[in-house]
């Protein structure tokens, strides 16, 4: 970058460069984004008549598309640059406009904490860098998110470089496997990997003159002769071709090898999920708005996993010992439950054979049982509590430890990193959306927000549990590093400001190979093509459909005259992230949009009075007034009620029956589980271009993304597709089988599960051969817990006494 300012300085573009700034000093802000950089960019180049190539290849144009910042002070001007993905620098320009020098984090801090005017010159500085130092560190931004594939790859190079040493670890590894105490695939008469290693080819040998179905138990004790334990295959077949794996392992380590045997090797049993803000159960639980997703998620999740452990425990052959999985859901028990089983300490999921819920009751410093639901926004002073009373009921549950916990969520991430810690077993993270990024200028003025929102708390906790996580599960690349264009949703905790609290230095590396990339599936029991017409039931279509288009209820608002045209369906709860207020506008503004079309929206609520925030009753509000301003009446119907699954499912099909399309509006949007449900019903998708939302799409080439700050452009996107589908009747059917083909291929909870398992093990390895010292880093973290977030939590405390009485009764 350092060339590049200098050519900008050096050259007859300095002039341009004082020229724009002055620009930027009439406007009365001191704070620019890149949006606003760029257009203030844009019109600057056309008022000086400057050319095309001037605003794209020009060094200052080059310099202005790196540019995500600026901050102009009185004598200095900062820029925060992004020269590539997830490499950001601070260069301050001199007043006279002769020097750009490289500046540190805590001087661009200092500077943003100037600019709210809450600067002091002595603050706490969190440097998580020395715990990063001594780890394997992924050096390309393009495999960022691919941590499988490079620790793969590690070992492997390990095994080259000192195959005596990486043996005998590896053996060691393999035999501290046990479940319940049982030993399985080596038991103690083997002492040393040499001596392992002698006995595959024999043990190859023996298996080499049975038959290849032949059942385990009929030459198990052959096997233990030789040390070798329940745990390689169910049959002969399987036994041998996991040895010849092993043997090949140990000759050429090769990734693929090393891969495809990890996979088969039996080293998790029991799993807990923790997913605690929502109403987990199973019925009647939609709960809030800011809840709707995860429950779906956590129980396919859960779903998912019992039965790939079940696959996975019985071609090992360990179901022939009585071995099963078992997976646990830990949430919280809520005895004010609303009619739901909410209130159940313990509820079998459907369809499983082990998989349960298990509900811990929040407890305050009395410790009195909290009775009603509070919001994540507000439950962090009942974790630590939480976690302390989860951990005594897991391992009556388990009658001993989990192999692996799994958290979601900022909340569920800080009481997994509470029980890791304690129990010592492997973490994984997922945070399908961190809220920090989310909020603009969140971090910047968190004490003004604090009160409603109580970001001090949370994104400390999010520090402490990305940090001491094991692994990290991202839906898409974008939701660790984003774009070229804009920062990821973990590249924002990485060098940030909370003025007069601390400053985040270096929160993440992101080149850490604790990341990985898997996206989630979708339930198709619930959500599969329309053309699927043997699975849909005819009545309780007619049922749905009279519902979308026909029905009269106190719970929606507008009637269609003309169901013949096109229907545009949105499902979302009704905030200003999801936009739909937005979707409104634009349709509203279109009058062509609303000669072709129909716009009907999904979302939980229709009336101001039945709204669960001041936020949700302001945007309830506008779509209303919106619906009158643009005359929508006839032309749009909004259901505003909680729909289960199965119905839900069923509108995206009826809607695809019509020929119709699904709009997600989000202004950002982490992932979109409901942009995975509408395209394996097979509607033809537009999503936001904000967010992981639009890898979805990727690799769709007539564009399906949309800007939902482009109002006019995306009426255009829109209609540009219905011109297609009136010109050439097979365009609508091919887009809907690209639609489910999409989702089918890869966004599928079979291999989910399978990745998160062989990440599980791999790391499991990783951690046993290769130990880290995170000794020091955890008590690091221990630091951040005591020190800064329970002093922010216990804050909540009194402030829910204060304004929520009814919480303590």
């Amino acid at each position: 970058m350092y060339e590049l300012f200098q050519a900008v300085l050096t050259s007859d573009e300095k002039t341009a460069l004082r020229q724009f700034l002055l620009i930027l000093h009439d406007f009365d802000k001191c704070y620019f984004l890149r949006n606003e950089i760029l257009q203030a960019f844009t019109n600057y180049c056309h008022q000086s008549e400057k050319p095309t190539y001037f605003y794209h290849s020009s060094s200052l144009g080059t310099l202005i598309h790196y540019t995500h910042e600026i901050i102009i002070e009185d004598e200095n001007t900062w820029f925060v640059v992004r020269p590539r993905i997830a490499s950001q620098e601070v260069w301050r320009l001199t007043a006279d406009f002769t020097h750009f020098d490289l500046m540190t984090p805590k001087a661009f801090l200092d500077v943003s904490d100037r600019l709210v005017n809450r600067y002091q010159p002595h603050i706490l500085e969190i440097d998580l860098h020395p715990f990063y130092q001594t780890s394997p560190r992924i050096s390309d931004p393009r495999e960022i998110g691919q941590g499988l594939t490079f620790l793969n790859h590690y070992l492997c190079n390990q095994f080259v470089s000192d195959p005596q040493y990486w043996l005998e670890t590896f053996f060691q590894a393999l035999q501290g496997i046990q479940f319940n105490g049982m030993k399985v695939l080596i038991s103690d008469r083997i002492h040393s990997g040499i001596q392992f290693a002698k006995l595959i080819k024999p043990a190859i040998t023996l298996l080499s003159e049975l038959p290849p179905d032949e059942p385990y138990a009929q030459f198990r004790s052959h096997l233990q002769e030789l040390g070798l334990e329940a745990g390689w295959g169910n049959n002969a077949g399987r036994v041998r071709e996991t040895l010849e794996l092993l043997q090949r392992l140990i000759d050429t380590p090769q990734t693929y090898i090393l891969e495809a045997f990890v996979a088969r090797i039996p080293a998790v049993f029991r799993v807990v999920l923790i997913s605690i803000h929502g109403w987990v159960a199973q019925e009647d639980v939609l709960g809030r708005d800011e809840t709707l997703g995860q429950v779906i998620y956590v129980l396919e999740q859960a779903r998912s996993l019992e039965n790939k452990l079940q696959q996975e425990i019985k071609l090992a052959g360990l179901d022939f010992l009585g071995i099963k999985p078992h997976v646990i859901i830990l949430t919280r028990l809520i005895p004010n439950c609303e009619s739901t089983f909410c209130d159940l300490r313990l509820e079998k999921v459907h369809n499983t054979e082990n998989a349960w819920i298990l509900r811990v009751p929040f407890r305050d410093f009395n410790p009195e049982i909290i009775n009603n639901w509070i919001s994540k926004f507000e439950i962090w002073p009942y974790l630590e509590k939480f976690a302390q009373d989860a951990e005594r009921e897991l391992l009556t549950e388990f009658s001993g430890k989990p192999d692996l916990i799994v958290g979601n969520y900022s909340d569920g991430n800080l009481v997994a990193s509470l029980l890791s810690s304690s129990l010592k077993i492997p973490q994984c993270n997922i945070a399908h959306s961190l809220e920090k990024p989310k909020h603009l200028f969140s971090n910047l003025y968190w004490q003004d927000l604090d009160e409603k929102y109580h970001f001090s708390a949370q994104f400390t906790a999010d520090l402490i549990s990305m940090n001491a996580a094991d692994f990290i599960v991202a839906s898409s690349y974008q939701e660790i590093v984003g774009t070229p264009d804009t920062m990821g949703q973990y590249e924002s905790y990485k060098c940030f400001t909370m003025p007069q609290l601390y400053h985040v230095v270096d929160g993440i590396d992101l080149f850490n190979p604790k990341f990985n990339m898997i996206p989630p599936g979708v339930s198709e029991t619930l959500f599969f093509p329309y053309s699927q017409t043997e699975d849909r039931n005819p009545q309780e279509s007619q049922k749905i459909k009279d519902l979308l288009f026909q029905q009269q209820d106190d719970h929606i608002l507008g009637n269609i005259d003309d169901i013949h045209k096109r229907p545009i369906f949105a499902v979302a709860p009704v905030t200003s992230i999801k936009n739909l207020t937005g979707l409104v506008e634009c349709f509203g503004k279109s009058q062509e949009l609303q000669t072709r079309c129909n716009l009907i929206l999904l979302t939980s609520n229709l009336s101001v009075n039945e709204a669960t925030y001041p936020e949700e009753a302001g945007e309830i509000d506008k779509l209303h007034n919106l619906i009158k301003e643009h005359h929508l009446q006839g032309k749009i119907r909004w259901l505003g009620m909680r729909l289960p699954s199965q119905k839900i499912g069923e509108a995206y099909r009826i809607i695809a029956d019509y020929q119709g399309i699904y709009i997600h509006f989000a202004l950002y949007e982490a992932f979109g589980r409901s942009i995975l449900e509408a395209m394996i019903s097979g509607l033809p998708t537009f999503a936001t271009k904000f967010g992981g939302s639009s890898e979805i799409l990727e690799d769709l080439q007539t564009g399906f993304h949309l800007n939902p700050t482009n109002l006019e452009r995306t009426a255009k996107t829109i209609l540009n597709f219905l011109d297609k589908c009136d010109a050439n009747p097979e365009y609508w059917q091919e887009t809907s089988q690209w639609m489910i083909q999409r989702i089918r291929h890869k966004y599928n909870w079979e291999s989910y599960t399978e990745q998160l398992l062989l990440i599980a093990k791999i790391f499991s390895f990783w951690n046993f051969i290769v130990p880290e010292a995170n000794d020091a880093r955890d008590r690091y973290m221990e630091i951040l817990f005591h020190l800064i977030y329970k002093p922010r939590a216990e804050q909540i405390i009194g402030q829910h006494q204060q304004r929520y009485a009814h919480i303590y009764k």
